[in-house]
């Protein structure tokens, strides 16, 4: 996944969900951030980040802030790509080049199943799956987890994914890591323990739960490797 027209800044603030202030070539600007969650831990004050200039002259904000350098102490800064809408267009790409079924596979965006909508439909040969991604963006020392804020949303998917294993679909979990150097990913049971014991009951009832981390850049992001989940207590 390819970004266009980035900028260099630095982060100033955050007013809200919606909206940063970042210093651009001196100037300071305010732009859209594209990842509604927290990002405490992420946007830090005097930090770097990367931005991708908009082609519409009509937006009220120039820029969407994609990615922040997430300051260590003692370690150099880890690029952290933090927009929430880039998981699934990677994940599309990497599905078509045959990265988890086959190249010839039909691969459908947004289908409805049960009471929720599946990220990805996959029909390969006739064998019907759906698969859900979640983006992550929270890590501490290694360790990436998710959620970073608790989602109740995410607990049906979970359930829904497992409503459909059990009536014969592939049912798959892929988690999709914005960054490299995790050593594994666990699921954020002190922030939401209810997602953890739905991950956990899905791995019991056959969901596959991928973690794969990505090739971040400053304009770009691409699904790499596969990195181990932990979901015991």
């Amino acid at each position: 996944m390819k970004y266009k027209n980035i900028r260099e800044g630095e982060f100033i603030c955050r007013p809200n969900r919606f909206i940063a202030r970042v210093t651009i070539d001196g100037s300071e600007e305010t732009v859209h951030v594209k990842n509604t969650g927290r990002c405490r831990e992420l946007l830090t004050e005097g930090c770097r980040v990367y931005l991708e200039k908009s082609g519409n002259p009509s937006r009220k904000t120039k820029y969407d802030l994609i990615a922040v350098e997430k300051v260590r102490e003692g370690l150099p800064p880890l690029l952290v790509n933090m927009d929430s809408q880039v998981p699934n267009h990677a994940v599309e790409e990497w599905l078509k080049k045959g990265e988890l079924f086959s190249e010839k596979a039909e691969i459908r965006r947004e289908f409805t199943f049960g009471d929720s909508r599946f990220d990805f439909r996959i029909d390969d040969g006739g064998r019907i799956s759906f698969l859900e991604v979640k983006g992550v963006t929270l890590e501490n020392n290694g360790i990436a987890s998710f959620p970073d804020a608790p989602t109740e949303r995410g607990v049906k998917h979970i359930n829904e994914l497992i409503r459909a294993r059990k009536e014969g679909f592939g049912a798959y979990i892929l988690f999709v890591v914005q960054m490299k150097e995790m050593m594994e990913l666990r699921p954020n049971d002190a922030t939401h323990r209810a997602f953890g014991d739905a991950l956990r009951l899905a791995e019991s009832e056959g969901v596959h739960i991928l973690a794969y981390d990505c090739i971040v850049t400053p304009d770009s992001i691409t699904i790499d490797k596969p990195i181990p989940i932990r979901t015991e207590l």
